[in-house]
């Protein structure tokens, strides 16, 4: 009798908790003024919210949302070139930025969904509320989850030949899927293990552009071989997936997903970081009236591509100078890679601007000004930048449609900050 009343306590207090839990979500959205709309409710009974999951994995969810330690260039620059949090998938202002302008091109339904795809995992399964959840995000008032617990622990398989991302599987029913064969066993669902969650293909569903096949396990290549992606952006621990007294300890991985900024791994590794940066070269053949030749970019067999980063947003730039011997340019010439806002997902991805192990040759010819110096160097020099520069007539129509002075000044800014060229490498070369 003692053990029934017991177990009926336990019971008791944990349904008072979830209630609990309940009342203050519904209290804080009421006080926000941000009740949650019945297509988010739908949403969410298929996609439970990364707060629930919270009661019984806090570390996890902390480090998800950033409020465990971050990565150096948020925490210090404010830039997010290789550390934008799962948790920020559709509260970043960068991306709201490049979403409202993107929208001002007047891309499909199917375009639409197929950006979304990845930042809200979600309308795969939900597609009719892609321009609601788009109206949420350029208003500023997102109340729908982008990439959650749920939108990662549901994924039951990914495809097996390549294709156009996303590449995951979401099983839409109420199991969670993990890395461990023995998940201890809890009242709040059915945990699965799947060998997926320790697979490169798992992160390259929607990760595609970093390796060179993104339906293989491993990732290839001498200095890493054997190494898969959570290795080195799911930083190891030791500890417990959940918060619960007596639970079993063992290696997990952290959730912050750290980028590039992995001090730890980078500065012991010298070969990596002989594999990870970019080079270039200059082939050249002079003449009497001008300079021919070729860029080589090349990589390492690293298995990312590089310079890394999102190919369908990237932009590259190859600048050619030729000086003459007091450093006076006497000629330039500059080669642009990359995809203007009008053309983004209106066809086929375009692969990034080299693939590990490979070299990238850009050709070039370089007319001598009548009356200039002769030149007695050319340099080759690699930048980049994060998002697209925007026609002024692009940008004037998303501005008109920002709702103050302040939000048009800071999308003015965020524009300016992330179109803006960064160097990568150079090269001199005397001719």
């Amino acid at each position: 009798m003692r053990i029934k009343l017991s177990i009926g306590l336990v019971l008791l207090g944990l349904l008072i908790a979830v209630g609990a839990l309940y009342d203050e979500r519904a209290a804080a959205q009421k006080s926000n003024g941000q009740a949650p709309e019945d297509w988010v409710d739908e949403i969410e009974k298929t996609f439970i919210r990364s707060e629930d999951c919270k009661q019984c994995h806090d570390r996890h969810y902390e480090e998800w949302k950033g409020m465990r330690e971050q990565t150096p260039d948020l925490k210090t620059f404010g830039r997010v070139d290789a550390a934008l949090l799962h948790g920020t998938s559709l509260e970043s202002p960068i991306f709201k930025t490049v979403l409202g302008l993107w929208l001002q091109t007047n891309p499909t339904s199917e375009q639409r969904t197929k950006c979304l795809s990845c930042h809200v995992p979600a309308v795969t399964v939900f597609p009719q509320h892609v321009d609601k959840i788009n109206k949420q995000v350029l208003s500023g008032k997102v109340q729908v989850e982008g990439i959650g617990c749920a939108s990662c622990h549901m994924v039951s398989g990914v495809a097996d030949t390549a294709g156009q991302p996303p590449t995951f599987k979401i099983n839409p029913d109420s199991t969670i899927y993990g890395p461990y064969a023995d998940a201890e066993e809890n009242l709040v669902h059915q945990s699965t293990q799947s060998p997926l969650f320790k697979g490169a293909n798992y992160c390259t569903s929607c990760h595609f552009d970093k390796v060179k096949d993104a339906t293989r396990r491993d990732l290839p290549g001498e200095i890493l071989q054997g190494t898969v992606c959570q290795d080195c952006h799911m930083e190891q621990s030791t500890g417990s997936s959940t918060s619960k007294r007596g639970s079993m300890t063992r290696a997990i991985g952290r959730h912050w997903f750290r980028g590039v900024v992995i001090p730890g791994i980078m500065l012991k590794n010298r070969n990596l970081q002989a594999e990870w940066m970019p080079r270039v070269d200059v082939e050249t053949s002079k003449g009497s009236d001008k300079v021919e030749g070729t860029v080589l970019v090349r990589s390492g067999s690293l298995p990312h591509s590089f310079p890394d980063g999102d190919p369908i947003l990237k932009q590259f730039f190859v600048t050619v100078t030729l000086k003459d011997a007091k450093g006076v340019t006497v000629a330039s010439e500059v080669k642009h890679i990359g995809l203007p806002y009008d053309q983004i997902l209106r066809g086929p991805i375009p692969d990034p601007l080299i693939k590990g192990g490979t070299t990238r040759r850009l050709p070039f010819s370089l007319a001598l000004p009548s009356g200039s110096a002769a030149p007695v160097s050319i340099e080759a020099l690699l930048t980049y930048s994060l998002i697209p520069e925007p026609t002024s007539e692009l940008q004037a129509k998303y501005l008109a449609t920002l709702p103050s002075d302040k939000d048009r000044e800071t999308a003015t800014t965020l524009i300016h900050e992330y179109s803006q060229p960064r160097v990568l490498t150079f090269r001199i070369k005397a001719l």
